[in-house]
């Protein structure tokens, strides 16, 4: 009986060994097919295509006006997006939603009037889907704009800014060229709804990063989709949160939200400049509503005026203190970010958006021979108040 025991024992012992044999055997086979398939340096992508990356930008905080206010000032990074600001989130939305609806065609081509911006996110954007961008761009925009469109491969035509009642307006000739060529697409900004949708997710993203815990939100306004996106966003999720615009010189929007007129009475018809942008922030401020902006001016609940000094000292100020450098709309969004703070008063959370960087500013806002010949030379302020 002992001996069939043993003998059990040492067959059971044997198959195990069998058994494990094959197992290594099989995972020995099945790893080096795989290491055939995929090298041990081999990179794994963790996007599909460069516009994977647009969005999700970082929110940070702006040390030097959060200590000087005893808020905590927050500023969303947009020039992190690969398009370097904030107007890849629009391109984007736009091109996807004209390749969706059928209106715009693979291989078709895109048509924007811009200051510059979002013409550089849809020549990336264009190029990244299978489309091509042509783009109008007024001739007192910064060089550096155009020439990073035809860096992009965008076509670009420089044209004389004119108001936008004006036939040939850069947003009126990219409408009439979009319909006069097979296969165009109008990608339209400033009316297009496709812009304010874009915003509703960068507002997400605020309000996820703050973890709900925000008291102020301000921003200026050109086409008016971010600040009618995030507002939207924000003020479908808090009750107590307050929204504000910060206007640049030569802009009727502060009127507007203050008087509810667009004007003022020495601005009355046949007093008013014939092209009233008096202002070298790029971008932001408009003599007309948009239906982007009109998406959220229910929700703002004040507005600030702020000076191209003001912009210009703010953009000094930050690159010194915090190492930011920026361009002249998110300067001037740092100063309304300020504005608000002293309005509000210390403990409070106040966000903007840092719409670019300062890179696509050198021949103007950055540029120190212009700033003198527009009497608008930095003094180098050694506190904030250069801002009133």
């Amino acid at each position: 009986m002992k001996a069939l025991a043993l003998s059990a024992s040492l067959s059971r012992q044997v198959g195990y060994v069998l058994v494990l044999g094959a197992g290594l055997a099989v995972g020995y086979w099945l790893g080096r097919s795989r290491r055939r398939a995929t090298p041990s340096n081999a990179c794994v992508p963790s996007s599909s295509n460069v516009v994977d990356l647009i969005g999700n930008t970082p929110l940070v905080r702006i040390n030097s006006l959060s200590d000087a206010t005893g808020c905590e000032i927050l500023g969303k990074a947009e020039f992190v997006n690969p398009g370097g600001s904030i107007k890849d989130r629009v391109a984007l939305q736009i091109v996807k939603e004209g390749l969706s609806s059928g209106e715009l065609k693979e291989g078709g081509t895109v048509f924007e009037g811009t200051a510059g911006s979002t013409g550089v996110s849809l020549s990336l954007v264009t190029a990244a889907l299978g489309c091509k961008c042509h783009v109008y761009l007024p001739d007192d925009a910064a060089i550096e704009k155009a020439e990073l469109l035809q860096a992009y491969g965008a076509s670009v035509d420089r044209v004389r800014p004119v108001s936008i009642s004006h036939r040939d307006h850069f947003v009126n000739l990219a409408r009439r060229k979009a319909q006069s060529t097979k296969g165009g697409f109008f990608s339209n900004q400033f009316e297009n709804l496709a812009n304010f949708r874009a915003h509703l997710k960068t507002g997400r993203e605020i309000f996820e990063q703050t973890n709900g815990k925000i008291d102020a939100f301000v921003a200026a306004a050109g086409t008016g989709g971010t600040i009618a996106g995030i507002s939207t966003y924000l003020k479908s999720k808090l009750d107590g949160v307050s929204v504000y615009l910060i206007d640049p010189p030569g802009s009727s929007l502060y009127n507007r939200v203050k008087r509810g007129v667009m004007y003022t009475n020495v601005e009355a018809e046949g007093k008013r400049l014939k092209n009233p942008f008096d202002t070298i922030t790029e971008g932001i401020g408009i003599n007309r509503l948009t239906r982007n902006f009109m998406e959220g001016e229910p929700l703002i609940d004040g507005a600030f005026q702020g000076t191209d000094m003001e912009a210009v000292e703010m953009s000094r100020w930050l690159v010194r203190e915090d190492g930011l450098f920026v361009g002249s709309s998110s300067a001037m969004n740092c100063v309304g970010a300020l504005k608000v703070a002293r309005k509000l008063g210390p403990g409070h959370t106040i966000v903007t958006v840092l719409c670019d960087g300062g890179q696509r500013h050198l021949s103007k806002f950055h540029n120190r021979a212009y700033l003198e010949k527009m009497n608008l030379s930095p003094k180098g302020c050694e506190s904030l108040d250069f801002v009133h």
